[in-house]
């Protein structure tokens, strides 16, 4: 009857725990990542009685019960978070605590501190790749990634324009139908930006001049403002024969500008690749696209975290720089993690060499921009196994109180 009384009390010592694992699970309903916790009950070595074939083995009770973390993937929810980000499939945040100690994490609920540090709700700070030289270089060591903040994008000079022009072929020579200007906006070393007007002007039979000027206030000198001259000649079709596909493009030289920015030369485009942009046809004389390949200077809008753990810098010219990269480790054997609080996980002496990456390659999932996982707790089925385990533990005590009846009643039948 004694082992009875040690049995029971195994018996109420699991299920004890198994309520409690139960309750952090239904706490933990709505914790961003969080993993189900579901329980493992084993036996205790059986005690033998008698021998041979007669022999009895008896149950000693109930193991401690253990709390197996079961890492399938949670509902991912948009947000309006410019930093959140859910892992779909395999993988885990890497972070970096106030200790220098590396953990990891599924909570994407990522934000910036005073520091420009990309941080998660603990504050402790993402790992992954910087831009650097102007690239982001995920081959190097992680560190931890700083958001640009005010910066400013440096201007880039013209190099390259195009014009899509079509002249008219019924135009007459001296007439104002012969004659067609259109502007193409350039930008300098400094940012700055200049007009330059291409004006064409028919000649003779399927032939036109052309000139390239801009305006004189652009110039220090103030002298004179055409840049470039020629011919275009177009065949019986309409289609540009002159200059050929061999000398595009024609130089555009700026020299001397007013604003004080570097000369420059920029490159006119009359064909892409061997086909003619500019043309003769039949009707009106107009301009269907201009193409430049120059940008302004921008200060920086705004910085999200994109698919793929990207994180986008959009500034005020409207360009976009990725700027930095969330990095993802591959854990071969997760439920050997240990957690730490918040949210974060520990590596054990078990833990296989996590492996850390960029999102979507090497085994690791898709990393979702705006967006964060749900915990995987289903309220229905913590319920189902309270009332199983709150059973489990009544049908114990009963198991205690009737051992102690008969012990009782045991010590009435010596008195």
């Amino acid at each position: 009857m004694m082992t009875a009384l040690s049995t029971a009390l195994t018996g109420l010592d699991a299920a004890s725990t198994a309520v409690s694992i139960v309750g952090n699970n239904l706490a933990n309903l709505n914790t961003t990542g969080y993993k189900d916790e579901s329980v493992q009950f084993s036996d205790i070595m059986s005690q033998a009685l008698g021998s041979g074939s007669t022999g009895t083995q008896i149950g000693l009770g109930v193991g401690p019960a253990q709390a197996v973390t079961s890492y399938t993937q949670g509902t991912i929810q948009q947000t309006s978070g410019a930093y959140d980000a859910a892992i779909d499939g395999n993988g885990f945040f890497v972070v970096q605590d106030q200790n220098n100690q590396q953990l990891y994490t599924r909570d994407g609920a990522f934000s910036l501190n005073s520091a420009g540090d990309l941080v998660t709700a603990s504050g402790d700070a993402v790992q992954g790749w910087n831009m650097t030289g102007g690239t982001v270089n995920t081959n190097s060591p992680t560190t931890s990634i700083v958001v640009p903040e005010g910066g400013t994008m440096a201007p880039v000079p013209t190099a390259t324009m195009s014009l899509t022009v079509n002249l008219d072929s019924a135009a007459t020579v001296g007439d104002s139908s012969g004659t067609y200007s259109t502007p193409i906006q350039v930008v300098d070393s400094q940012g700055g930006t200049h007009t330059l007007t291409a004006t064409f002007t028919m000649t003779g039979s399927n032939t036109w001049s052309y000139a390239i000027t801009v305006p004189a206030a652009d110039l220090k000198t103030g002298g004179t403002t055409s840049l470039a001259t020629g011919t275009l000649t177009f065949d019986g079709t309409g289609q540009l024969t002159s200059p050929d596909a061999k000398t595009s493009p024609i130089a555009i030289k700026l020299s001397g500008l007013a604003d004080g920015a570097s000369d420059m030369t920029v490159n006119w485009n009359l064909y892409n690749g061997t086909q003619g942009l500019l043309t003769q046809f039949n009707q009106a004389s107009s301009v269907s696209a201009a193409t430049q390949d120059g940008i302004q200077a921008g200060q920086v809008n705004s910085v999200s975290l994109a698919n793929g753990g990207l994180i986008v810098a959009t500034y005020s010219n409207g360009q976009q720089v990725t700027v930095g990269q969330v990095a993802l480790a591959n854990i071969a054997n997760p439920e050997t993690l240990v957690g730490v609080g918040g949210n974060n996980l520990q590596a054990t002496a078990a833990t296989a060499v996590p492996a850390i990456g960029t999102a979507g390659t090497g085994g690791r999932g898709q990393i979702m921009g705006g967006s964060l996982e749900s915990s995987t707790v289903d309220i229905a089925t913590e319920f189902t196994s309270l009332i199983s385990y709150e059973r489990t533990y009544q049908a114990n005590s009963r198991m205690i109180t009737t051992s102690d009846q008969m012990i009782q009643d045991l010590i009435g039948l010596i008195r």
